[in-house]
């Protein structure tokens, strides 16, 4: 087993979570609040995991739509045509600002979780002619290295209990409600699927 694997699967030890900063974010589908997030993540080394919290409208009211995001530089910024995770992010704001109310949390884990510089070289054994799942394994990595427990943990802070989920990728559906039960309240938190974004899995 690589020592990817073994971080993977190794139980996260975090610290307390901290609202950093919370702002007004005019945006062309509305005007939201970013919140930014920090933790300590202590597990292999001390090191800071960050997040960015956008919401739009009541999230009190109702079911808000969350969309949990990872960052994508070669498709959000670029416009790369391997992935369409800036689409996506595009699809999510676009039904939020529809509803009036929701919540994207915007990740930083390029690549599921990776990196830049490890997607990059996925991408260059892609070139070569193999498929994305065998390139990460070939890197050492899970196909799916991201964890969802910081989106669950902000969930917890802003006092959601109950969210419809954007996304059309089982595996997050599976691993944020796996992460929303470490955090849920005494009345629970649910994740409900809402819909699927027509575009490629993320």
């Amino acid at each position: 087993m690589s020592t990817h694997e073994n971080r993977a699967r190794a139980t996260a030890q975090t610290g307390p979570l901290w609202r950093i900063a919370s702002t007004r974010l005019p945006t062309k589908w509305g005007m939201f609040e970013a919140m930014g997030y920090e933790r300590e993540q202590l597990t292999g080394g001390r090191t800071v995991e960050t997040a960015l919290a956008l919401a739009l409208g009541d999230l009190s009211q109702g079911v808000p739509l969350l969309r949990v995001h990872s960052q994508c530089l070669t498709g959000e910024v670029f416009g790369s045509l391997r992935c369409d995770c800036g689409g996506q992010l595009k699809l999510a704001m676009q039904a939020i600002a529809q509803e009036g109310r929701g919540l994207v949390i915007y990740e930083y884990q390029e690549g599921r979780g990776i990196g830049l510089m490890a997607k990059l070289q996925a991408y260059e054994l892609q070139d070569a002619g193999i498929d994305t799942i065998e390139a990460n394994h070939a890197l050492g990595f899970k196909a799916d290295f991201r964890d969802f427990s910081l989106a669950a943990a902000i969930l917890h802070d802003l006092r959601i209990k109950r969210v419809r989920l954007l996304t059309n990728n089982p595996r997050k559906m599976r691993a944020l409600s796996d992460a929303v039960e470490l955090h849920s309240t005494p009345t629970g938190t649910t994740v409900d699927i809402t819909f699927r974004l027509s575009a490629q899995t993320t």
